[in-house]
């Protein structure tokens, strides 16, 4: 049976500078659908690249004093670099300087042309650089830009123009008969309200003010402006040509979907269609426009200095955790947030505690107990059925989630059934079984149950964290790693041997970490030109000495904590009055917490494994002196005290008697 084919893609990266975190989540986010749909069967083509062309690469090129191709080369290869170095499984890296690209771009252009769908006239308008976008005096925010901040200049020139107006009516009814065209609901709603029903004005596609472009055939001096260009990779990239497309083309055109930043949908679910309907070219199938990945509250901008590349977020975390930090933590339809501290608390409290932990505990049980040989599973128990009935599920629950692209959602049910398996060793307790000769068969069963279920785990891990899968599969000593392996709770081979245990991920010390990013932070800083005296030099020379015998002096201390230290931390008693879900947010709760008189604000972590009812009414011990911060945009005024144990289960700390709101705990 042949393969159903299956195309998506990103949006190109625009090669004006290095790309940060928040644009290498796209590509990660798009590689793990793509792997996904691998692995269920699908005859995948996975495509991403970069979009070179327009004034601003041209104006950031003379400043460097170098030519607009070098520039574009050195950024795509920084890209590229990037792309592979998170382990994205693209197919095919498209340059909009490609010279098959720029000559397809060329026939769309004159196709358009003649056909009266680009017609030539004057542009006069407002023109932002950064973003190459014009707009009109009712569209600016405060005077400027509304994407970027910008100043605008006004600009008259000749143009050509692509007659959007013409296509407005047809593109409205394409959205309300194709529901999910735009994804999520909410970016329907803004194109439709904001766009289409007050009328599309036509569209500018040339420029002559710059010659950083491909130049239209038929006129010299104008060059196709950048939505012309860069919108139309993702038909040039698989063989569209006006004249006649490539098998490959009809293969896999219409594009399942676009993933897209959610700043450029505008272009995607407007200007793209539109040029595709003049084309008689079928519409890809959805455009999602995923949400922004913030840092803390901010987004990300060199101007702020809070810019995070991913080479510095593996350095500290390794690849996969960053890919299961931006896959799990980033919600579908509200931008999400990133700081050291979320990252470490998920590699400590999914990765190292709920599915290593279960890795080495299994491993070092089976070498353990049976010398690592697998033993047969024919002494089952009632119990041994929620596990296997969970197992055989999660595969059809993960394919529903994923079909609507909830990438969190679908990982999710991979750590229910981690979950679940942790919890199988407490509820059969290999430990207790291995003391009598008569329990080994039962043994064997029970650890063969726990190796079959990280089996399935591994294998539906793989979309998202392909070198992890990969470990788990040399330690438990398995080759049969399919989806189809799936179907059966008995992939496991009786006899062989598992390998070698080893940590996947060790449990992070936060304040270390922290400290050695905080280091890197300051050093990479830009130095100061003023120089310095000989007085001033003399005195931070002194000052060095006695702060690295101070330091030599607390190495040889102690990592214990003094007296002092821990009464600066202030524990007090709070009663939970109101509770609710976070909005934005599916983890967190907040809580209105009575703290002696005052009432207190807290915001936790804690929504996995507390409803909002079940925490009204309890008496929850808090530290009331931490600084206030914001956390996804509400105010916490402290903290919940909790503890979990290595299955990642969780529990709130509380007094067991009736203790005034307020009291002190110490």
């Amino acid at each position: 049976m042949a393969q159903k084919p299956y195309y998506i893609t990103t949006a190109i990266a625009y090669t004006s500078k290095t790309p940060h975190i928040g644009n290498t989540y796209e590509a990660v986010l798009t590689d793990a659908i793509a792997r996904f749909k691998r692995e269920v069967g699908y005859d995948v083509f996975f495509q991403t690249g970069t979009d070179e062309h327009g004034q601003k690469i041209q104006l950031q090129a003379e400043e460097e004093g170098i030519s607009p191709q070098a520039h574009v080369d050195k950024i795509a290869g920084e890209v590229r670099e990037i792309w592979d170095f998170m382990n994205t499984s693209y197919d095919k890296f498209i340059r909009t300087t490609d010279s098959d690209h720029k000559k397809i771009v060329q026939k769309i252009f004159k196709k358009l042309y003649d056909q009266g769908d680009i017609y030539k006239g004057v542009y006069e308008g407002l023109y932002c650089t950064p973003c190459e976008s014009f707009f009109t005096e009712g569209q600016l925010n405060d005077g400027k830009c509304p994407d970027c901040g910008s100043l605008v200049e006004k600009t008259t020139e000749e143009a050509y123009f692509l007659k959007l107006s013409k296509y407005n009516d047809r593109l409205m009814k394409h959205i309300e008969d194709n529901p999910k065209f735009i994804q999520p609901e909410s970016r329907k709603n803004e194109m439709i309200n904001n766009f289409l029903k007050p009328g599309l004005q036509d569209l500018c596609v040339s420029r002559t003010s710059f010659d950083w472009g491909i130049p239209v055939s038929f006129d010299e001096g104008h060059v196709t402006y950048v939505w012309v260009d860069a919108l139309s990779n993702y038909i040039t990239g698989i063989g569209y040509d006006p004249d006649g497309s490539t098998e490959q083309f009809n293969k896999y055109w219409p594009a399942d979907v676009h993933i897209i930043g959610k700043d450029i949908l505008r272009f995607h679910t407007i200007y793209w269609p539109i040029m595709l309907m003049a084309l008689e070219v079928e519409l890809p199938k959805q455009v999602f426009g995923h949400p922004w990945l913030m840092i803390g509250e901010d987004k990300m901008s060199k101007s702020k200095g809070n810019t995070v590349y991913a080479k510095q977020l593996v350095k500290y975390f390794g690849v996969d955790a960053v890919r299961y930090y931006l896959l799990h933590d980033m919600p579908f339809a509200q931008d999400g947030t990133l700081t050291y501290e979320l990252i470490i608390q998920r590699i400590n409290s999914d990765l190292a505690n709920v599915l290593g932990n279960l890795v080495n505990r299994t491993i070092a049980m089976q070498q353990k107990y049976f010398n690592g040989v697998i033993k047969d599973n024919t002494i089952s128990e009632a119990i041994d059925k929620e596990l296997i009935d969970l197992a055989l599920l999660t595969p059809d629950k993960m394919i529903a989630k994923m079909d609507d692209l909830k990438v969190a959602d679908t990982m999710d049910a991979v750590w229910t059934l981690l979950r679940r398996s942790n919890k199988y060793i407490d509820e059969t307790m290999p430990w207790v079984l291995a003391k009598e000769e008569k329990n080994h068969k039962r043994l064997g069963t029970v650890l063969y149950n726990l190796l079959e279920s990280i089996r399935m785990c591994a294998i539906m891990l793989k979309p998202f964290m392909p070198e992890t899968s990969d470990k788990i599969f040399k330690q438990i000593n398995t080759d049969v790693t399919t989806w189809e392996s799936l179907e059966n709770f008995d992939g496991m081979k009786v006899g062989d041997s598992v390998g070698i245990g080893e940590v996947l991920f060790a449990r992070l010390d936060e304040k270390k970490v922290l400290e050695a990013i905080h280091k890197e932070n300051e050093a990479n800083k830009p130095t100061q030109t003023k120089e310095k005296s000989k007085d001033e030099s003399k005195d931070e020379s002194k000052n060095r000495s006695k702060d690295k015998t101070k330091d030599e002096s607390k190495e040889q201390e102690s990592e214990f904590i003094s007296f002092d230290d821990f009464n600066k931390v202030d524990f007090k008693v709070g009663k939970v009055l109101e509770c609710k879900k976070h909005a934005k947010a599916d983890r967190l709760l907040i809580s209105k917490i009575q703290v002696g008189d005052e009432i207190r604000q807290i915001v936790s972590g804690i929504a996995e494994h507390y409803s909002p009812e079940k925490m009204i009414g309890k008496q929850v011990v808090v530290v009331v002196n931490l600084r206030p911060i914001k956390l996804r945009g509400e105010l916490s005024e402290g903290m919940i005290l909790a503890a979990s144990n290595d299955e990642g289960e969780l529990a709130v700390i509380t007094v067991d008697k009736d203790i005034k709101s307020g009291s002190l705990v110490s």
